[in-house]
C-alpha cells in the first residue's frame, strides 16, 4: 500500500496541477530522443537520488530548490523536466520555478516509478 498523504498537501499538489505543465515517461522519453536541449531535475531527498536516477538528471532537492536553481544558469526558457517519486513534489517545484520565472518547465507525473516502468536509462549504484 502505497504512502498515505494528508489533505492539505494533496490539495496543494492539486492546485500546482493545475497551472503547471505535465508530461509522462513515454512524452519524456521522446524529449530525450528529440535532439533539443532538456535539463532534467530529480526533486528527491539526497538518498532517494543516490539510490538510483535518471541517467543524466541533476540533483536538485525540492527543499533547497529555489535557492540552488539560479547556480545552474539556466536561460529562463530552458526546457525543464522535473521529477520525483511519483509526481507530487515535482508538481510543486514545478510551480514555484514558474512563479521565479521559468516559462518552459514540466513535471513528470509517475515520477521515478515512471522513468523505471518506461525502462530509460538509469544511474544505479554499484551492489559489491
Amino acid at each position: 500500500m502505497g504512502k498515505k498523504h494528508s489533505p492539505r498537501f494533496l490539495a496543494t499538489v492539486e492546485t500546482a496541477r493545475g497551472v503547471i505543465a505535465e508530461c509522462e515517461a513515454p512524452n519524456l522519453r521522446a524529449m530525450l530522443n528529440d535532439g533539443q536541449p532538456i535539463v532534467v531535475i530529480d526533486v528527491r531527498e539526497r538518498h532517494e537520488f543516490q539510490a538510483g536516477h535518471l541517467e543524466g538528471a541533476i540533483h536538485i532537492g525540492k527543499g533547497v530548490l529555489e535557492r540552488d536553481i539560479e547556480a545552474h544558469d539556466l536561460a529562463d526558457n530552458a526546457r525543464i523536466v522535473l521529477y520525483c517519486g511519483g509526481g507530487y513534489r515535482s508538481a510543486i517545484a514545478a510551480q514555484s520555478l514558474q512563479a521565479m520565472g521559468w516559462t518552459n518547465v514540466m513535471s513528470l507525473w509517475g515520477g521515478w516509478r515512471g522513468i523505471q516502468a518506461e525502462g530509460l536509462p538509469l544511474r544505479v549504484p554499484e551492489v559489491p
